[in-house]
Parts: C-alpha cells; sequence; structure tokens
C-alpha cells in the first residue's frame, strides 16, 4: 500500500534559508526519526481504505489471522513507499515551509539510511504478504511501491499538473490488496471501491495545494494550483468530487448491499459535493485565496472518505 496524497501537516517551520536544527543522536531520536520517514498518518488514511474491503470480501467478519497480516504488512508496504518518496523528494522537501520539518530536510537520517530503510521495509512487506496471505496481494503491494517511487514521485510530479491524477493510483491499491488478501482475486466491487479513491484523490490534494501554493511554486512541483486559475482548479475539483459521489454509488447494485450502505453513500455525497459547491460560491463572491477556505474541503473529504469506508465495513454484517 501507499501514500494517498501529501497529507502530513507539521508544525510551523522556520523562515525560508534559516538554518535547520541539527539532527538527534540519541537512539530514541533516531527510531522516531525513522518511523516519521513512513509518515505514519498518511498511512492510518490507508489501512481505513483496506480493512472495511477485507469485511466486504469476506461477507462478514474476515478471518483473523489474514486481516492482521494485511494490515501489517500494508503498513510496512506504505511505510516503505512514504520512506522511498522521502528519498527522491529530499530536495524538495528543504524548500517547502509545509515539509522541511521531515527527518531528510532536516538531516536526522542519511539519504543513504533512508534508501536502504525503504528497501528493506519492501522487502518486508513483500515477503511478508506472500507468505501469510497469496502471492496477488503481495504482487499487488509491490506494484504500488514500485509505481509511486518510479512512475509519481521521479516522473510525474515534477513535469506535469496531472501528476496527483495518475499518480493517485497508488494511492487506490489497498482496496485491491485488501480484497486479493481475503479472495485471491479480483473482481468488480474493489475495481468500483478503486474508482472511487482515483476520483476522490486529485480535488482532496488539489485544495491542499491551493493552501500551499507557494510552497510547490518554490519547489518548481506543477501542481495544477500553481499553473491553473483558482477557477479551473475549483471547477476541476467539482468535476472529480461528482465523479467519486456516482462512483461510490455503483457499488450498491454491483456489490449487492443492503440499502444502509447507498443510504449513507446519498448522505456523504451530498455532503461533500455542497463543500465543493460552496469554494466556486466563495470564487463567485470574490474571495480568493485563503479566504476562499480550501482547507475546509481537504479536511471534509479526509472524513468523507473514511465514514464511506466504515459504512462498507458495516453493511455486510447487516445482510
Amino acid at each position: 500500500m501507499t501514500v494517498l496524497t501529501n497529507r502530513q501537516t507539521t508544525a510551523p517551520a522556520p523562515e525560508a534559508g534559516e538554518p535547520l536544527p541539527a539532527g538527534p543522536r540519541s537512539i530514541g531520536s533516531v527510531v522516531k526519526a525513522y518511523i516519521a520517514l513512513t509518515k505514519p498518518r498518511i498511512i492510518e488514511l490507508l489501512l481505513i481504505t483496506t480493512l472495511p474491503v477485507m469485511f466486504l470480501a469476506a461477507g462478514g467478519l474476515p478471518p483473523l489471522w489474514t486481516a492482521v497480516s494485511v494490515m501489517v504488512f500494508g503498513t510496512l508496504s506504505a511505510g516503505s513507499a512514504n520512506a522511498l518518496n522521502c528519498y527522491v523528494d529530499r530536495d524538495i522537501d528543504q524548500k517547502m515551509r509545509r515539509t522541511r520539518r521531515r527527518p531528510l530536510a532536516r538531516h536526522q537520517v542519511s539519504p543513504r539510511g533512508a534508501l536502504i530503510f525503504g528497501i528493506v521495509l519492501g522487502a518486508l512487506s513483500t515477503a511478508g504478504l506472500w507468505l501469510t496471505t497469496n502471492w496477488l496481494a503481495a504482487a499487488l503491494s509491490t506494484g504500488a511501491i514500485l509505481f509511486y517511487v518510479l512512475v509519481y514521485s521521479m516522473i510525474l510530479k515534477r513535469r506535469t499538473a496531472q501528476n496527483i491524477v495518475w499518480g493517485g493510483i497508488a494511492g487506490c491499491m489497498p482496496v485491491m490488496i485488501g480484497w486479493a488478501g481475503i479472495t485471491e482475486r479480483l473482481d468488480w466491487a474493489p475495481l468500483v471501491l478503486f474508482g472511487v479513491v482515483f476520483f476522490w484523490t486529485p480535488p482532496h490534494t488539489w485544495t491542499l495545494a491551493m493552501r500551499y501554493k507557494e510552497d510547490y511554486a518554490a519547489a518548481k512541483v506543477p501542481m495544477l494550483p500553481v499553473v491553473a486559475t483558482e477557477r479551473r482548479v475549483i471547477l476541476e475539483s467539482i468535476a472529480y468530487t461528482w465523479a467519486t459521489v456516482l462512483c461510490s454509488l455503483a457499488l450498491w447494485p454491483v456489490a449487492g448491499t443492503t440499502l444502509f450502505y447507498p443510504a449513507v453513500a446519498a448522505v456523504l455525497g451530498v455532503a461533500c459535493l455542497w463543500e465543493v459547491h460552496r469554494l466556486l460560491s466563495r470564487l463567485n463572491s470574490g474571495k480568493t485565496g485563503v479566504a476562499l477556505r480550501p482547507m475546509r474541503f481537504f479536511h471534509w473529504s479526509n472524513a468523507y472518505l473514511a465514514l464511506l469506508f466504515l459504512a462498507v465495513a458495516i453493511d455486510p454484517l447487516l445482510s
């Protein structure tokens, strides 16, 4: 499993050009620095999309050992991708106020150490999933790591405003891994949930990028808010949000859920659409920049995805 978005937030960073603190030397500080490389807060969101899919795949409570294995080794997989992403992005992380407190930017971990750490986590996650679940889950996990690091981090992120659209594919893989871990195959239901996360990722990330537009511009990362007008960003966010909601409702006939899931999905979808359309209303009323309150939608989109997948987990328990 890999990273959905650059969701990690930090305390206020030093001003640009201000010397960063020297790296820690105590064992505890070094351990904390390596853990920070894995971006634990992002992993939390990934796991929120993984466990519910296993409930859906199992038609109820999934086998405990399989669920634990997928969650543990999925965490290592996501940690691997995030650590390797920190290694690739270590130069731009030093230029962005939002990321200047990451371990490599603060010289708390050496680039070589981060690279080795990421590779070891990836190898452990692949071997663990293969031995405790099946080859398909292991292959999907490995593919997600490679896609996030090689395709998104090394190619798309610095070259195109569509970076997060296609790079976000890696963040959709947890639903596939969770399903494969239980069933040893893929089906239409996980593909629909893959689509939900795929369409959800761009507006979620773009609203964060609207808040930190200067950061991305300083690092020369062509996120859509950096290279396009606020109106275009908001209109595209609206389109992707509509696609997210419609895709979420498609799970009802595809997976044969009870009425509980589509009812919850509809309510959450209306609320999410309301919030994204409010961005356009604020823009039309003359508000720009921070006054648009893009972070309001960003935080709501986190809640939307978590609650939607909670409904995915609860529904098979009701049937």
